[in-house]
């Protein structure tokens, strides 16, 4: 019962973490310009908030639920917050003959934490995670076993996903010359701020 959870799980991890938006942007940004650690513990900072975020929806915390669900609006202008500065961080960035101090700068625990946050302050996805795992959880039995086995999965899903990219990316990194660097960095800035742009249009219609 329990691997069957954990399959589909695993699934569901690898279907919320494939969509390219700014976490993939960041994972692959970081990936040309620091390397494949730095690009996928960027990805797993993502992975340790969906395991977050899985364990609430598979475990139905109400108190926990009705929380974030009360808080998506700060959680959504922090997270916007957080966009518009890494995005505005790209833009001014140093031109690639300097990349050894900013890479020096780029350590594999900030770069997680960065991206552990920026998920967290996403109120849609513990929203997605509810709605799924109910879905999922339906016909199964419930308890520790079955949602360990659930958060597992959406966390190895996840991560499988994000050292795949970074992986592939990497291998294309050493080929990309020092002025396509700088405009890949500026092209990811403008796109970052325009997620934070549209983060916050939501929340000005809703």
């Amino acid at each position: 019962m329990e691997s069957a959870l954990f399959l589909k799980a695993l699934v569901i991890g690898l279907s919320i973490a494939a969509p390219v938006g700014p976490i993939g942007l960041l994972c692959i940004q970081r990936t040309l310009a620091h390397g494949r650690t730095i690009g996928f513990m960027s990805g797993l900072g993502a992975a340790l908030a969906d395991a977050c975020y899985g364990a609430i929806g598979a475990l139905g915390v109400s108190a926990v639920i009705a929380s974030m669900v009360a808080a998506r609006v700060p959680l959504a202008l922090g997270g916007a917050a957080f966009l518009a500065w890494m995005g505005v961080q790209l833009l001014r960035a140093p031109v690639a003959t300097q990349a050894r101090s900013a890479q020096d700068a780029t350590t594999p625990l900030k770069a997680m934490l960065s991206v552990f946050l920026l998920t967290l302050a996403n109120p849609m996805t513990i929203l997605s995670f509810i709605a799924v795992f109910a879905t999922v959880a339906t016909g199964h039995v419930g308890g520790a076993s079955a949602a360990t086995a659930m958060v597992l999965g959406v966390f190895l899903g996840s991560a499988l996903w994000w050292l795949g990219l970074s992986t592939m990316v990497s291998m294309v990194r050493h080929k990309l010359s020092a002025r396509a660097m700088q405009s890949i960095n500026r092209l990811s800035g403008v796109i970052l701020v325009g997620f934070a742009v549209y983060q916050l249009s939501t929340l000005l219609v809703s």
